[in-house]
């Protein structure tokens, strides 16, 4: 069994992934809407939004889509979370992430990690970054 967050965006999933893959590298596959196997046509304001993304970065996978309802609302009460042992590495991720975002919590030092950092990035998905600390409990 596993949980992957699955993002939705208002019209810039694409933009969002391709900037994912600069960052963390990986393959990224999109499906937009226009080429969904369909009976029914997709409307032409719709046919370039983004039916399925998912960037594989070695064994994970981030996945996300277009919200096509017109409901869309900016995500809250969660966090994408990242982590890697490599505390220069954890603070580019960071940096890349809070370029043109909102920094919640600036990149440090903490009790339980050598780096961490929240923000929020230009496309509204929340991140926390962070570097595994062998030591710490959880």
């Amino acid at each position: 069994m596993s949980f992957q967050p699955y993002l939705m965006f208002d019209g810039s999933c694409r933009e969002a992934f391709t900037r994912y893959q600069e960052i963390f590298g990986g393959e990224l596959h999109v499906l937009p809407m226009a080429e969904v196997p369909s009976d029914q046509p997709v409307p032409a304001e719709q046919a370039q939004l983004v039916a399925h993304a998912a960037l594989q970065v070695g064994d994970t996978v981030l996945m996300a889509s277009d919200d096509p309802t017109g409901g869309y609302e900016p995500p809250r009460g969660f966090c994408v979370s990242y982590s890697t042992t490599d505390l220069g590495e954890a603070k580019r991720v960071f940096d890349a992430l809070a370029e043109g975002g909102t920094v919640t919590m600036p990149f440090g030092q903490t009790f339980w990690s050598p780096g961490f950092g929240m923000c929020t990035d230009r496309f509204g998905t929340p991140w926390m970054v962070g570097t595994e600390n062998p030591d710490a409990m959880g």
